[in-house]
């Protein structure tokens, strides 16, 4: 009876099946049979994983690729519908000629960043190198602060430090991207914020290599039952505000990839009616 279970076993082993689990081939000179079942048990729960995985990437995919398509759908057949009216109307009035090329010009730049954050993504996510050199963090916010002045400006938004940094603080990444998840934060914070708001950043010691960036700004605050899903793409808290808001809809993923490709963490705090806090991690320089 050995021998012939044995000679059964010989074939499965002899088979393909267990290609990439070798540690599943015994001794069949001493056959474990209660320790082959449990291998063989393993054997399935990994694979059923594996396959419940492949499953949940198929699903990923699929939604992801119909949030692309209505993303890019929406502003197109908009600056078309725009366009085409100009177009094929004969219209006298030049102010109103003019509204309707402005609003299609406005269709076509969510476009442009929708298309510019996808191909962001694209190249986080297959591994972009990146470029870590030491720099100050202070001078580098204060940078993005007069960058995004004027679009703060236009709802009386203040952005400033909540204290004065009379020495520079230190840190080592890629400037350029931490640049970027700045703005991408405070952007945020204008298109939310209330007007006559501000936004305050304070920058700290997390531990003793780390250093804490914390956003905060007193706006409209995010749902509690929303937090979990903030930094997936094109996640809207509110769909119909955020597309008249403009932008791709990519801002904080783009943060949190860039985040956990320094090895860092971002957080999120938020109360509806009093605010939000986005706090990232960087390493100090030395």
């Amino acid at each position: 009876m050995k021998k012939f279970i044995e000679i059964q076993l010989g074939r499965v082993y002899e088979s393909n099946l267990f290609d990439n689990a070798p540690s599943l081939k015994a001794d069949l000179d001493d056959v474990d049979f209660e320790n082959f079942i449990e291998r063989i048990r393993n054997f399935a729960e990994t694979k059923h994983k594996e396959i419940e995985q492949l499953h949940n990437r198929d699903d990923f995919r699929r939604d992801f690729i119909g949030d692309v398509s209505h993303e890019l759908k929406t502003p197109l057949f908009t600056a078309q519908g725009y366009l085409i009216t100009v177009l094929d109307e004969d219209l006298e009035d030049p102010a109103l000629e003019k509204k309707y090329l402005g609003r299609a010009n406005k269709s076509i730049e969510r476009l442009t960043y929708i298309v510019k954050d996808l191909d962001m993504i694209a190249k986080l996510e297959s591994g972009m190198k990146l470029e870590q050199s030491k720099f100050n963090i202070i001078a580098t916010i204060n940078d993005v602060f007069e960058l995004l002045e004027i679009r703060a400006s236009k709802k009386n938004i203040t952005l400033a430090f909540n204290e004065v940094y009379d020495y520079p603080i230190l840190v080592k990444a890629d400037k350029e991207k931490i640049e970027q998840v700045i703005i991408n934060l405070l952007t945020n914070s204008i298109k939310y914020g209330n007007v006559n708001g501000s936004t305050l950043i304070n920058v700290s010691t997390h531990s003793a290599h780390q250093v804490v960036v914390n956003v905060i700004d007193n706006g409209v605050g995010i749902d509690s039952k929303n937090i979990p899903r903030l930094f997936e793409r094109f996640y809207r808290v509110d769909k119909s505000r955020s597309r008249d808001q403009g932008g791709s809809g990519l801002g904080l993923a783009i943060v949190k990839h860039i985040i956990e490709a320094h090895e860092q963490e971002v957080l999120v705090k938020s109360t509806v009616g009093e605010g939000s806090t986005f706090s990232f991690t960087l390493n100090k320089a030395n």
